[in-house]
């Protein structure tokens, strides 16, 4: 059986509203391939084409659309849909892993609804009621949890399906009634190689002071990105590790380093609190889950400059936003201190975006890296911010590169579409002038939107 991660007590029963049926996890054959769709949404490698089983409907089948602007247009009158009353949540976390799916969500009025490949995919099940979600959700969590989410109406916690996989789930309401949204979290950590991520990374890791920050929107891959460099410092070097995760996503065994991993809620009540405690634990490697509130970064930057090594994340898109919402999270008196401290003990931002692969088999992780050189310290220091972007751009002999840059990369390479780089850029205009240099130096090549050549591979 299933269980949850950071609850506590047993397996609450599957049915807990009096008069309805118990549902039951149905048995599958054995076919149990290993996830491919991470936390982060990173998916398989280009022309490994997911298992067609049933319960779900890929984008291609009649009835169902690839994207889905209208939640009406999920449903498909020609195609008997299978009830959902009676089925445990086992059952369609099973399908997210079989189709190589990222996440799923269940809400009132529609059918379960995963996410592949970035885009949204109704599954062939009826819609659900808000009973149907209620019983299916509270079938997973414990009496204690069941208490917090009915006192704050929200929950997150992580959740096993038996060794296959785990989840990160949030509970939520939705116009009255409840609704989830969960994400897989692969069992295998993917190496650095796996994630074909620059090889500047991987210097990174090597660093043995500072703050060094993964930025990026919601599902930007951030988790990933960290799990595969804490696992590559893990296999080549004996540190000690303390991670403050909210919650916890990858799960890393004590390979050559010493690993300790404390979940918000279960092992610790704040960031904070976990941060200023983590301090008298011998730790040489901090990885802070996320900088949400002042008291959080003020801890962060005093951890990296008392000679930690501190990783951590921000919802933002750029290095230099990062730096502003850094600095901006503090009130005026204390901002040019800020800045002197973050000049002082920052080493690298990485700010990353997942964008769909143009043959639409997965998504690739495009990044903006910033090295903190003399003179990104400089600009830091004076509150040049606005200026990193131009900084970095220069400076691609020691592995920076803006966004933009990294777009023009990935679309010469034929990794992503033209449409999707342009959508992304930062500086549109510059990036249709890199594109146009480098398909005037490339000579042939296949026509792309816009007159612009790309050479063929």
């Amino acid at each position: 059986m299933s269980e949850t991660i950071g609850g506590q007590g047993q397996q609450p029963p599957y049915n807990r509203q009096p008069g309805v049926p118990q549902p039951g996890a149905q048995q599958r054959g054995g076919y149990a391939p290993q996830p491919q769709n991470g936390g982060g949404g990173y998916a398989p490698p280009p022309g490994q084409q997911p298992p067609q089983q049933g319960g779900y409907a890929p984008p291609t089948q009649p009835g169902y659309s690839q994207g889905v602007p209208g939640m009406e247009q999920m449903a498909a009158p020609q195609v008997k849909k299978k009830p959902i009353d009676q089925i445990h949540l086992d059952e369609l976390l099973e399908i997210i892993i079989d189709m190589g799916g990222s996440d799923l969500h269940i809400a009132a009025g529609i059918p379960p609804v995963v996410r592949a490949n970035g885009a949204l995919v109704p599954t062939m099940y009826e819609n659900c009621t808000p009973m149907d979600v209620q019983q299916m959700m509270y079938a997973i969590l414990t009496d204690e949890q069941i208490q917090k989410f009915e006192s704050t109406w929200e929950l997150d916690f992580s959740y096993a399906l038996q060794k296959r996989a785990r989840f990160r789930v949030n509970i939520y309401k939705d116009k009255g009634a409840v609704a989830a949204s969960l994400r897989l979290i692969p069992t295998k950590i993917p190496s650095l190689q796996d994630l074909q991520l620059p090889a500047i990374v991987e210097k990174l890791t090597h660093t043995k002071r500072g703050l060094i920050l993964v930025t990026g929107p919601t599902g930007s891959g951030k988790s990933t990105t960290l799990a595969a460099m804490i696992n590559h410092i893990n296999t080549s070097r004996s540190e000690h590790v303390i991670t403050i995760e909210d919650p916890i996503e990858y799960l890393h065994s004590h390979k050559m380093s010493v690993i300790n991993q404390r979940e918000l809620g279960s092992d610790t009540k704040s960031f904070p609190n976990a941060l200023r405690a983590c301090l008298r634990e011998d730790p040489d490697i901090i990885l802070v889950g996320e900088m949400r509130d002042l008291d959080t970064m003020q801890l962060a930057i005093s951890a990296a400059e008392t000679g930690h090594l501190v990783f951590a994340t921000l919802h933002t898109n750029s290095a230099a936003t990062s730096v502003d919402r850094i600095v901006d999270g503090f009130p005026p008196g204390q901002q040019s201190q800020v800045r002197l401290q973050l000049s002082n003990n920052i080493q690298a931002i990485i700010a990353q975006q997942l964008i769909p692969r143009a043959n639409g088999q997965g998504r690739v992780a495009v990044q903006e890296i910033m090295i903190a050189t003399p003179a990104i310290r400089n600009l830091i220091r004076e509150a040049k911010a606005h200026q990193i972007t131009s900084a970095i751009q220069t400076s691609g002999n020691v592995g920076m590169i803006t966004t933009d840059q990294a777009l023009r990369d990935h679309y010469m390479r034929g990794n992503i579409s033209y449409e999707s780089a342009t959508s992304r850029a930062h500086n549109l205009e510059e990036l249709k002038k890199m594109l146009a240099i480098d398909a005037s130096e490339s000579g042939s090549g296949g026509s792309g939107p816009a007159g612009y050549q790309r050479p063929q591979r």
